[in-house]
C-alpha cells in the first residue's frame, strides 16, 4: 500500500479499518496517517455505519443480551450504602455499556456511579437523584440494542403513630372490629397480624376471628369474655424485611345475657383485576351471633377447578387464574337468624406475550424484508420498533429493495397497560456470486420411465441469480415436457429414454456466475401388480391384504400401508399387522382380531427411491354400535328428566336396543337407571329418566346394543341439577338427655346428603313437658348437626320430656320423626363425701379415702391436690369412678405440705367439696447408693458386702437395705430384707445372676448398686455399679 494514501474520507477509513482487521496491514501504518481517534470512533458507532458482509467477514455478531436489569426496592434505612442494575450481553467485538435514567444519560464519570461490565453500581443512593427508570444500552460495530426498563424504588415503613388507642368495650354477642390503620409504607405488600397481651403472642386465627390482608383489621364476628385483652397491630413489609407494631387497643368485653344477631358481612371483595397466571385472592368474612357459616360461589358458573377456600371459609383463593376463571363471584353468609350476600366480578387481563418473535436474520442484498412479530394479551398489545436503539417504525416491518444500511440491530416492542416485552434480532444483508459449493447438483440423476423429474438447482448467491439449463450442447427452454421453475429447479415429465443424459444449470447474477452438471438415467417404472380387494369381516376375525408389485431390478422395493391416509406402525401395532416378507416384490397384509378401529380405507404404496405405485381397498368390519353422541338433558323436575340424543354407528348391525345410566356424587359408579320406556328400542332417540333424588347433582350416559354385543357408552352428559323438593325422610335415632345442669340435650342421625332435596337445609325440633300440649320448636340450620341443647334456668332437674324432629328446606318441610321420651339433666350432687382420711406412703405417694354419698345419680369422685404454696386453681385432679372407695396419688414432691379435697359428680356437674385435708410427704428416700466393697464365695453361697448408707439432712434416715437376687437379663427374682451391711446368696446353677442392693426408708428406697455373679469357679466376679432410678413395677412384682 502506498503510504502517501490520503484517509480523509469515511470510506478509506473503513477499507483501513477491514484491512487491519484481516491483518493485511499493522494497525501502526494507519495511525501515523494522523487518523484521529474522534474521526475513527464517530465512523465506527453512526447507526448508518454497516459491514459490508463477505463470506470472509461473517463471523461477528451484534449484542445478545445474556442479563437484563430488574426492577429493584432499595430499603431507605439499609446500611449497604449501594445499590446495584445488573446487565451483561453477550458480542463479537466485544459491547460497550452505558446507562439512561429516566431516559438521560447518565455521567458514569461521576464518583457516585462505578461500572464493572455492563453492571452499573450506585453509591449512597437518595431518593431524590436516583429513582426511576434505568435502560442499559449496548453497542458495538454491528448494531445497538437498549434493554428493558428497571425501576428503582425506594422503600420504607414507617412507626405507628406514638399516641395511645382507645380502649373498646362491646356487648358479649356482638361483633366487634378493631382497626389497624397501618402507618406510611412502600411499597404496598404487607402482611399483617394481630398481638395479644405482649410478643411474641399472636392471636390464633378460627371460624369467629379474622385477620383482612387487604386493610389489617381484626374482625371478631362475637365477642366473648375469654377476648378480654390487649391488641397490637403487628406489620411486616417483607421488600425491606422490616416490621412494626402498634400502641396497644384495650377490648374489654361487657357482660350480657347472650343475643343472637344475623349475619352481617363487613369484610367485602371489590371488583378485581388479575393477570393470566396470576394467584387471586377474595376475603369475606361476616360478624353475627351464632358464627355465621360462610358459603362460596361463582354466578350461573361451577367453581375454578384451581379454587381453594381457607381460612374458614374467610378467603377464596384461585391459583393460577384463566380467562375462563373470569366471572361475577358470590359470598354468602348465613346464620339460622340471618343472611347476608355480597357479589364483585374478577377479570382477567394478561400482560403481553410472543405468539411470534423476530429471531436473527440473513437477507440477499436487494431482496424484500417482512419480519413478523406479533404478540397477545388483554388488552391487545401495541407494536413498535427500534432500529440501533433509535425510534423506527410501528405495527409491522415491511422493507423493499434492502440495502447494506438496513443492516443493524432492531427490536420488536410490545406493550400494554400491564407490561412490555422486547425481541431482539440482527439483520445482516449479504451479497455474493452464485457458487455451488456448498450445494452441487447431485452427479447421478435417476427417473421411471413415463414419470416425473426435478432436477434442483440451488447455489448460494445474493442478490437472486437468473437460471438457465442445457442438455450436453443443447440449450433448454420451457415446453410442454419441460419447465424451468422460478428457483431454478429442472422440472420433466413423462420421462422416455431420449431424455437420458448430461444436463447442467447455470446461474448469473451482477456480481458473477457459476454452473453445475449432472447425469439423468431412466429405470423402469414400478406397478401395482396384484391389488387389495375390499374385506368385509367381524369384530374378532382375521383379514387379508394382499398387494404384489413389479419394479426395476437394479433397484430395493418397499411395501408401505396406510389406513385412511395414516402410515401403519408395524411395531407399535405388531399385535394386529403383520407383513408377508417372505415372498419377493408381495407386500400382502395380515390384520389380526380385527377391531372397530382396525375399519376404513387401506392403502398399498410399492416404493422405490425413484418412483411409487399405489392400490386402495375398504376393509368393513362388523361389530357392536359405537357410542352414542349429542346427548341433551331437557325438561328438569324434581324426579325426572327428558333426555334426548343421536344415534351412533351401528358398525353394520342394526341397534336393537339402548341403556341410560345415572351418576351421582355420592358414587363413583354408573348405575342403570328407571326410565319411560323401560325398554328403550333401537330407532328412539329420546326417553324420560324417572324416579331420581330431587336437588341432587347428576350425569347420564347413554350405551347401545346389537346382536353382535353392547358398544362403549357416550361421553357423560353435562351436569344437571333435580328440581327440590320438601323433604320426605325424618330423623332417625331421635333421643337425648343427661347434659349439665338446667339442659335437655336432644340428639338425632343427621340425614344424609341424598334426603336434603334442597337448599337451605335444615331441623325443626319439637319438644315439651310430657303431659303438657303446647309443643316447642327451635331450628338447626346446620346439616351436618345432630345436635341440640336447650338451656332453661327454670327447668327442673330429670323432668321427662317428648321431643321430635324433622326436616325442612326451602321447598317446605318434611315428616315428623317418632316421639321420644327423654329426661332433662339431673342437678349436680350436693351431698358432700365424708370421712375422708390421707395416708402418707413415701416421699411420692400417698392415699385418699372416703364414705359415698347416697345421691344415686353420682357417676364418680373427684380428687383435687395441690402444694400450699401453688394456688388453689393450679390443682390436680384424679377421678374414679363411683365403684371405688380410694385411691393412690403418686409422683408427688418430697417433704412438701399438700391439700387434698374430694367431691361427688355426675353429668350435671360437681358437688361441693370436702374439707381441705393437710399432709406432709416423707422426705426423699437416700439418694447415696450402697457400695459393694467384697463379693466372696464359700462353699454354696456368696458374701456380699457394702458400706453403710448415710442419709443427709433433708432425707429419710436408712431403715434396712432390700436385696433383689435375679438371673441377668430378667426383672424379677428373690427379695431379701436385712438390717445388716452384708448378705449371703446362694451360687448360681447356671449362667450369670445379678444382685441388686439398695437402701430403704420411710421415704421409699433409694437409688441402687449391682454386680454380677456366676456359678464359675475361676477368677473373682467383677464389680458391676450402676446407678438406676428404682423401677417400681419390678419393686411391685418382687413384693417390696
Amino acid at each position: 500500500m502506498n503510504k502517501r494514501t490520503s484517509w480523509n474520507s469515511p470510506s478509506k477509513v473503513f477499507l483501513a479499518l477491514m484491512m487491519v482487521l484481516q491483518g493485511t496491514i499493522p494497525f501502526e501504518l494507519v495511525a501515523v496517517q494522523k487518523i484521529t481517534m474522534w474521526f475513527f470512533i464517530y465512523h465506527l458507532i453512526t447507526p448508518g455505519f454497516v459491514f459490508c458482509l463477505t463470506e470472509e467477514g461473517n463471523k461477528g455478531y451484534g449484542p445478545v443480551f445474556e442479563e437484563q436489569p430488574i426492577d429493584t426496592i432499595y430499603p431507605e434505612e439499609s446500611s449497604d450504602g449501594q445499590v446495584s442494575m445488573n446487565c451483561r450481553a453477550r458480542a463479537i467485538p466485544f459491547p460497550t455499556y452505558r446507562w439512561k435514567l429516566n431516559n438521560w444519560d447518565i455521567d458514569l464519570t461521576k464518583e457516585r456511579y462505578s461500572m464493572v461490565g455492563g453492571r452499573l453500581v450506585i453509591n449512597n443512593p437518595e431518593k431524590s437523584r436516583d429513582a426511576g427508570k434505568y435502560v442499559c444500552v449496548v453497542s458495538n460495530i454491528f448494531g445497538t440494542v437498549r434493554s428493558s426498563e428497571a425501576t428503582l424504588s425506594f422503600g420504607y415503613l414507617d412507626p405507628f403513630p406514638p399516641e395511645e388507642r382507645y380502649e373498646v368495650k362491646v356487648r358479649e354477642g356482638v361483633g366487634a372490629v378493631l382497626l389497624c390503620e397501618p402507618p406510611y409504607h412502600y411499597p404496598d405488600d404487607l402482611s399483617y397480624r394481630w398481638l395479644l397481651n405482649e410478643f411474641p403472642v399472636f392471636i390464633a386465627l378460627d371460624k369467629r376471628r379474622f385477620v383482612s390482608q387487604t386493610n389489617g383489621n381484626l374482625y371478631i364476628a362475637n365477642v366473648e369474655a375469654s377476648d378480654k385483652g390487649n391488641y397490637s397491630c403487628f406489620v411486616s413489609s417483607p421488600s425491606i424485611t422490616k416490621s412494626v407494631f402498634s400502641k396497644f387497643i384495650p377490648l374489654i368485653p361487657q357482660s350480657d345475657r347472650a343475643k343472637v344477631y344475623p349475619a352481617d358481612i363487613k369484610v367485602k371483595f371489590k371488583d378485581t383485576y388479575a393477570l393470566l397466571g396470576q394467584n387471586v385472592t377474595l376475603e369475606c368474612f361476616a360478624l353475627g351471633n351464632p358464627v355465621p357459616e360462610l358459603r362460596w360461589s361463582k354466578y350461573l358458573e361451577p367453581m375454578p377447578a384451581t379454587a381453594e377456600i381457607s381460612m374458614s371459609g374467610a378467603v377464596l383463593k384461585i391459583f393460577n387464574i384463566q380467562y375462563e376463571d373470569e366471572g361475577l363471584y358470590e359470598c354468602e353468609a348465613e346464620n339460622y337468624k340471618g343472611k347476608d350476600k355480597h357479589q364483585a366480578r374478577v377479570y382477567v387481563q394478561a400482560s403481553p406475550e410472543w405468539v411470534e418473535h423476530i429471531n436473527d436474520t440473513e437477507k440477499d442484498i436487494g431482496s424484500d424484508l417482512y419480519w413478523p412479530c406479533v404478540a397477545a394479551g388483554k388488552p391487545i398489545p401495541t407494536i413498535r420498533w427500534l432500529k440501533n436503539g433509535v425510534a423506527f417504525r410501528k405495527g409491522e416491518l415491511r422493507i423493499q429493495s434492502l440495502t447494506f444500511d438496513d443492516a443493524g440491530m432492531y427490536q420488536c416492542i410490545a406493550e400494554n397497560t400491564h407490561g412490555i416485552i422486547y425481541a431482539n434480532a440482527e439483520l445482516k444483508i449479504v451479497a455474493s456470486p452464485p457458487t455451488f459449493e456448498l450445494n452441487p447438483m447431485k452427479k447421478k440423476i435417476l427417473a421411471a420411465k413415463g414419470g416425473r423429474v426435478i432436477i434442483e438447482c440451488k447455489p448460494k448467491a445474493a442478490p437472486k441469480p437468473k437460471f438457465s439449463w442445457s442438455k450436453g450442447t443443447e440449450l433448454l427452454v420451457n415446453g410442454s415436457r419441460i419447465r424451468i421453475w422460478d428457483d431454478g429447479s429442472l422440472e420433466i415429465i413423462n420421462i422416455t429414454k431420449l431424455d437420458e443424459g448430461r444436463y447442467t444449470c447455470f446461474a448469473e447474477n451482477n456480481r458473477g456466475k457459476a454452473n453445475s452438471t449432472g447425469v439423468l438415467e431412466m429405470t423402469e417404472a414400478t406397478r401395482i401388480t396384484l391389488a387389495p380387494l375390499n374385506v368385509d369381516v367381524t369384530v374378532g376375525e382375521n383379514a387379508t391384504m394382499q398387494c404384489i408389485a413389479s419394479h426395476d431390478p437394479t433397484l430395493d422395493l418397499t411395501f408401505i400401508w396406510s389406513l385412511n391416509g395414516f402410515v401403519i406402525d408395524f411395531e407399535k401395532e405388531h399385535e394386529h399387522y403383520e407383513r408377508n416378507v417372505m415372498i419377493k416384490s408381495n407386500g400382502e397384509l395380515l390384520i389380526k382380531n380385527v377391531q372397530l378401529r382396525h375399519a376404513g380405507r387401506y392403502t398399498c404404496t410399492a416404493q422405490t427411491i425413484v418412483d411409487n405405485s399405489s392400490a386402495s381397498a375398504d376393509l368393513v368390519v362388523r361389530g357392536p354400535p359405537g357410542p352414542p353422541g349429542g346427548i341433551r338433558v331437557e325438561e328438569i323436575r324434581d324426579t325426572a328428566v327428558a333426555l334426548t340424543w343421536s344415534r351412533g354407528t351401528d358398525n353394520h348391525s342394526p341397534i336393537s336396543k339402548y341403556t341410560i345410566q345415572s351418576k351421582t356424587f355420592l358414587s363413583e359408579e354408573w348405575k342403570d337407571a328407571k326410565t319411560e320406556p323401560a325398554d328403550i328400542e333401537g330407532n328412539m332417540e329420546s326417553a324420560t329418566v324417572i324416579d331420581l333424588i330431587p336437588w341432587m347433582e347428576y350425569e347420564f350416559r347413554i350405551i347401545a346394543t346389537n346382536t353382535l354385543g353392547t358398544g362403549e357408552p357416550s361421553m357423560p352428559s353435562q351436569r344437571i341439577r333435580t328440581e327440590g323438593a320438601p323433604p320426605n325422610v325424618a330423623p332417625s335415632d331421635v333421643g337425648g338427655g343427661g347434659g349439665s345442669n338446667r339442659e335437655l340435650t336432644i340428639t338425632w342421625m343427621p340425614l344424609s346428603r341424598e334426603y336434603h332435596y334442597g337448599n337451605n337445609f335444615g331441623y325443626i325440633v319439637a319438644f315439651k313437658p310430657f303431659g303438657e300440649k303446647e309443643w316447642r320448636r327451635v331450628t338447626v340450620t346446620n346439616p351436618e348437626i345432630g345436635r341440640y341443647v336447650h338451656k332453661d334456668e327454670s327447668m327442673p332437674p330429670s323432668t321427662q320430656y317428648q321431643v321430635k324432629v324433622k326436616a325442612f328446606n326451602n321447598k317446605g318441610d318434611g315428616p315428623f320423626s317418632l316421639t321420644a321420651v327423654i329426661y332433662s339433666a339431673q342437678d349436680a350432687p350436693t351431698e358432700i363425701p365424708t370421712d375422708v382420711s390421707v395416708k402418707v406412703l413415701s416421699s411420692s405417694e400417698m392415699s385418699v379415702s372416703w364414705h359415698h354419698v347416697s345421691d344415686k345419680s353420682v357417676e364418680g369422685y373427684q380428687i383435687r391436690y395441690w402444694a400450699a404454696h401453688d394456688k388453689e386453681a393450679a390443682a390436680q385432679r384424679v377421678q374414679v369412678s363411683n365403684q371405688e372407695y380410694s385411691t393412690k396419688l403418686e409422683n408427688l414432691k418430697p417433704n412438701t405440705r399438700y391439700h387434698v379435697d374430694v367431691s361427688a359428680f355426675n353429668s350435671a356437674g360437681y358437688g361441693p367439696p370436702s374439707r381441705t385435708i393437710d399432709v406432709i410427704t416423707r422426705k426423699a428416700p437416700p439418694s447415696q447408693r450402697p457400695r459393694i466393697i467384697s463379693s466372696v464365695r464359700s462353699g454354696s453361697r456368696y458374701i456380699i458386702t457394702w458400706d453403710h448408707v448415710k442419709a443427709m439432712s433433708n432425707e429419710s434416715a436408712v431403715e434396712g437395705y432390700k436385696v433383689l437376687y435375679r438371673p441377668d437379663g430378667q426383672h424379677e427374682g428373690k427379695l431379701f430384707s436385712t438390717g445388716k451391711h452384708t448378705i449371703e446368696v446362694p451360687v448360681p446353677s447356671d449362667g450369670e445372676y445379678v444382685v441388686e442392693v439398695r437402701a430403704h426408708s420411710e421415704g421409699g428406697d433409694g437409688e441402687v448398686a449391682q454386680i454380677k455373679i456366676s456359678g464359675a469357679t475361676a477368677g473373682v466376679p467383677t464389680l458391676l455399679l450402676v446407678l438406676m432410678v428404682p423401677t417400681l413395677g419390678v419393686l411391685a412384682c418382687s413384693g417390696f
